[in-house]
This record gives structure tokens, sequence and C-alpha cells, in this order.
């Protein structure tokens, strides 16, 4: 296994990251499978491991717990979670305001059974609460021992760009990496997101490489395309009526056909993909069964020469995400037509 810096702390993680939303029951709801699971990814040289507080209604972040305790391995394990998504039907129990982060960081650190939390992230923006409020709080929790480092997910550019000038004008830590969406499907990214993070020297870790299992080798033109909760929770996502959907399909069987001539798995082409980018740290994987986590192991070891770099570029070229609900996080100001014309 390959261990990068992130960003610019020193700090050394695997080049693939295990991802625990799929620990509970929006997943594998057997607490002693996903344990092994977390052993097996052990075993094989993962030292970072990524959840949220909203995996399973923090469920994830108990299994992960109690399975790094039973194998004594929470000190040689980066461990990552996240606050900002509603965590019941208090209005304040979300966001990234200082009270909630607060709050939140203690149900976390008791959730996973730990003193501390090695990274803290920020799932989503939160336009309603000052970066520099959010700042401060997470930097008085750093310098209170709770959390070592903290980073942010899914943000756009110009809002990275803003929380490294407020960090520097109002000497708080700054955000150390940012998590962002990037698969074979969904590269915009590229545009700015990655440059940027690469410019300022801050870490990238990446989710959905797989993009919501499009480019698990399920989607197939001529098979049953599968339907699971996320076909019926995000229909723009996975409605094959529409146009944007099947551009993914046509660009999936594409993919397929040229991880076949290159003598890899689709799977293996997709994480291989994202790892190959100079800004990327860490991809996170998230398999729900031993036989998912083998299939992307096996990616750390593959490199993608030249040809097939630019068969992926002809296929979906540079900067592009064919679906753009596939983003992760959209203005507000774009989801009301009416809002932009007031």
């Amino acid at each position: 296994m390959e261990y990068r810096v992130l960003g610019r702390t020193g700090l050394k993680v695997s080049k693939i990251c295990l991802g625990g939303m799929m620990f509970g029951a929006w997943g594998n709801s057997d607490h002693e499978d996903s344990a092994k699971i977390i052993d097996r990814a052990l075993d094989a040289g993962v030292n970072f491991i990524d959840t949220s507080d909203n995996y399973s209604a923090g469920e994830s972040e108990e299994i992960i717990g109690k399975a790094l305790a039973g194998a004594g391995a929470r000190d040689r394990v980066v461990l990552a979670t996240k606050c900002h998504m509603p965590m019941g039907e208090d209005p304040n129990s979300r966001g990234n305001s200082r009270r909630w982060i607060f709050q939140e960081v203690d149900n976390s650190l008791r959730r996973l059974g730990t003193d501390w939390i090695d990274l803290y992230q920020i799932h989503r923006p939160d336009l309603v609460t000052d970066v520099d409020e959010t700042l401060g709080a997470l930097t008085d929790l750093v310098r209170a021992g709770k959390i070592r480092y903290f980073g942010t997910s899914t943000f756009p550019a110009h809002l990275i760009v803003e929380a490294y000038w407020t960090a520097q004008v109002r000497a708080r830590e700054r955000f150390v990496c940012e998590q962002a969406p990037y698969s074979l499907l969904v590269r915009g990214v590229e545009a700015d997101v990655l440059p940027v993070c690469e410019k300022y020297g801050t870490g990238v870790i990446t989710w959905s490489p797989l993009a919501g299992g499009w480019l698990s080798g399920t989607y197939r033109k001529g098979r049953e395309l599968p339907f699971t909760v996320r076909s019926f929770v995000l229909p723009e996502r996975y409605d094959m009526a529409l146009a944007d959907n099947q551009r993914k399909l046509e660009a999936v069987e594409a993919f397929a056909h040229l991880a076949e001539q290159t003598g890899i798995t689709l799977v293996e082409l997709s994480l291989a993909f994202v790892l190959q980018h100079p800004a990327v740290t860490s991809v996170i994987i998230g398999p729900r069964t031993a036989e998912h986590l083998e299939s992307q192991l096996s990616a750390a070891s593959v490199t993608l020469e030249a040809g097939v770099l630019d068969e992926i570029d002809h296929i979906v070229p540079p900067g592009v995400t064919l679906n753009p609900h596939d983003a992760g996080w959209r203005h507000p100001a774009l989801e009301d037509q009416v809002r932009r014309r007031r």
C-alpha cells in the first residue's frame, strides 16, 4: 500500500481510504461482518477510515469504533468523520454553527469510542453561517485536543479560497483537505477544485469513485438495470428516462470495453483513474461486502498508461460532469428559478 502526505500536514494516509457509509442500516446491518471488512482493510495496509455522523444515524460510527477497539488498532488508524447533515428534527441539529459543531463532535467521540478524531470534516457548505464562526469553532476544538485536523467536503472552489483567506486574516487554523466527488463520470472538479487545492497545498480525498454504483459493472446495456433505494430516493441520478442518465449509460459501456481491452476490471479502471490525478491524496471506497472490498483493493497496484488516459478523455472530456445532479452540491440560487430573478 502506498502512503501519501495529506496536504501540508505531514500526516501520511493510505491512498485507499475505507469509507463507512455502507456500515449499518444503509448497507450492511451485520456488525460482525462489517468488522471483518474493516479488519481485512487494515491487513491490506489501509490506515485511513472515513465516516460521518449521519451514516445510518450514527450506527456507522459505532460499528467502526467497536471494530477498531476490538482490533486494538485505534492508534495506527487515521480516523475521519463529518458533521453538517440533519441529525433529527431540531433545526439546530445540523449545519456549521459553533453550537452544533461543539455538540456533535462530542456525540461522534462517544459513538466512535475514542478521545480524539484525526480529521473532522464539514460535510457541506452552510451559506447562512459565517465561515469565520465555523473556523473559530474548529480551531478551538483542535486546541482542546478533541480533533487533530479539519477539512471540507464537496465545497466549491470559491468557498475553499474564501475559507483559506479567512483563516489567514483571522488567525484561525485552516482546512487541510477537501473531500470532493470525482469519477470517470463526474469530472467537474478538474476545472477548479483540484487546481485550487494544488495551488494552496490542500489535500484531496475523493468520494464516490464508482459514481454511486454506475461504474461497478452492474449498469450495462442489454441487462436489466438494478433498482435500489437510491433509484427511488434520487431519481434524477438513476431514472433511465432522463437523457443525462442515458449519456452516463453510454459512457459506462465505453469504459467497460476500454477496461476489457486494457486487461483490468471496470472497477480497477475507475479507481486507478482517480488516483492518478496529481492533486488526489486518497480515494474513498465504500464496500458493503468482503467481495466488494477485494475487487476495489486491487486497484491500488494499477497504473494507467497515457493512451488509456487519452481514451478516457475522449469518452468523457476533462472537467465534464455528465449529469449535474451527480456533483453533490449546487448553490441554492440555482435550484429556484424565481430567486435568481428577484
